[in-house]
């Protein structure tokens, strides 16, 4: 039996991280811990740049982005599957299947550019840093982040648009708690060659270029700072890039976990488990790397915090005169 996308009847079943009952509370008040903490963390990053007028620099622009693609990108999947395992209902419909496959595509290859962008603001900075001001321009800042968004949704454009032409067999269970395009395509019965060749072509592509774009960086950083002549000298450049470093080398060694996972063992059950580093424990610890190595967004964050605090009293100051 082959069933037609266009019939509106096609639904999938994500079987989740385990099927037993009993792990079920288990698993649901553990995501949803990260989850909040994730969105509470980054939040409070957005919130800490943009009110501080001393984080309006490039370094801090780049990061607000990337705590707003990392709400985005853990909101992609999460929410459907904790609903899911409060209403024990496994389901999710085709069109939000190809949606959630298509959000999920966007938001981890504009994280990968966005660290990309990263690594050569901090190569510039160190390598370069009486010109520091002149290269990494608002405009300049701006374009690569345009430019990284315009990338990154003409690759899940093409992604998606791709999987709509196929037809799919009526078993469409995914053994993930979401639609990941490797398993949705695994389900077709129809032909996949050109979706996995576009698939693979853009893993090498978005993929690999940008990581040989983070690993020439620092390799110039890595030679610049062994040339300076201080011990403090080098502990205070090395401190420059230490958070930034920190959260590529999290993201590169879980993505690159996950991917020999899914192809060594072919278990679609340890992909999955594998794929919860990637997909909510990264997103989760950015802003703590970022807060408690970086003496900036403390500062900031106390002042946020400070300001909140003084206008509480003052507001119920405020009522009590009227």
């Amino acid at each position: 039996m082959v069933q037609r996308n266009d019939t509106g009847m096609a639904q999938f079943i994500l079987l989740g991280l385990s099927e037993e009952l009993v792990l079920q509370p288990l698993i649901f008040g553990l995501f949803l811990s990260m989850f909040l903490i994730s969105m509470f963390g980054n939040l409070l990053i957005i919130l800490a740049t943009i009110s501080d007028s001393h984080l309006h620099t490039p370094m801090y622009f780049l990061l607000s982005n990337l705590s707003f693609v990392d709400i985005c990108f853990i909101s992609t999947t999460i929410p459907k599957m904790l609903v899911n395992i409060q209403t024990q209902s496994k389901v999710i419909s085709y069109e939000g299947c190809i949606t959630q496959m298509h959000f999920y595509i966007l938001f981890v290859q504009l994280e990968n550019l966005i660290l990309t962008v990263m690594s050569y603001d901090r190569f510039i900075a160190i390598c370069h840093p009486l010109h520091y001001t002149v290269i990494m321009s608002p405009i300049l800042c701006g374009l690569m982040v345009l430019v990284s968004w315009m990338m990154s949704a003409l690759n899940s454009l093409v992604q998606s648009l791709l999987v709509l032409r196929l037809y799919f067999c009526s078993v469409l269970e995914i053994p993930h708690f979401f639609c990941d395009l490797k398993e949705v395509l695994r389900l077709a019965c129809s032909d996949t060659s050109l979706n996995n060749t576009v698939m693979y072509f853009a893993v090498g592509l978005f993929g690999a270029i940008p990581l040989a774009g983070v690993c020439y960086s620092y390799s110039r950083i890595v030679s610049s700072i062994c040339r300076i002549s201080s011990a403090e000298g080098k502990y205070k450049a090395f401190s420059t890039c230490a958070s930034h470093l920190s959260v590529a080398s999290l993201f590169y060694c879980t993505g690159l976990g996950l991917y020999l996972s899914s192809t060594r063992t072919h278990s679609s059950h340890s992909s999955a488990i594998a794929s919860v580093m990637y997909i909510v424990v990264t997103p989760m610890l950015n802003p703590f790397i970022y807060s408690l190595r970086n003496k900036d967004i403390k500062r900031a964050l106390r002042r946020f915090f400070g300001v909140a605090a003084m206008k509480g009293p003052f507001v119920l100051g405020l009522r009590k005169c009227w």
